[in-house]
């Protein structure tokens, strides 16, 4: 994920978000662990690599709650939890938000209907 400022987006992937930071390495970037997955934070080394990352969607299994301790925490959603989709057996919802480094991200969960 490409950023600007490393160490505000360090604190705001850390801190903000609770994702577990692994380590920083040379030069000027930050690994963190999304499970299965691991996110790395990057200032661009040139022009051509300087551009907004893929959205991350965050899976989780109570977006309202999540969504509150986020904005708590003092992140900034572009769209409260809604209802993006009926799958049949459940309603997806999502809620948008952004890094600060123009990045955009999203809480998912599968709601139960009923």
């Amino acid at each position: 994920m490409p950023v600007q400022e490393l160490e505000q987006s360090v604190a705001f992937y850390r801190d903000q978000l609770g994702i577990p930071f692994l380590f920083e390495a040379p030069p000027r970037m930050a690994f963190f662990d999304l499970g299965d997955v691991r996110l790395m934070l990057g200032e661009p080394e040139s022009a051509e690599h300087d551009h907004t990352g893929s959205i991350l969607y965050f899976t989780v299994s109570d977006i309202v709650k999540a969504h509150s301790t986020l904005v708590e925490r003092g992140v900034h959603f572009v769209a409260d939890p809604h209802r993006i989709a009926d799958m049949g057996e459940y309603e997806l919802w999502m809620a948008f938000f952004e890094d600060g480094e123009g990045n955009n991200l999203a809480l998912m969960a599968e709601v139960t209907k009923g």
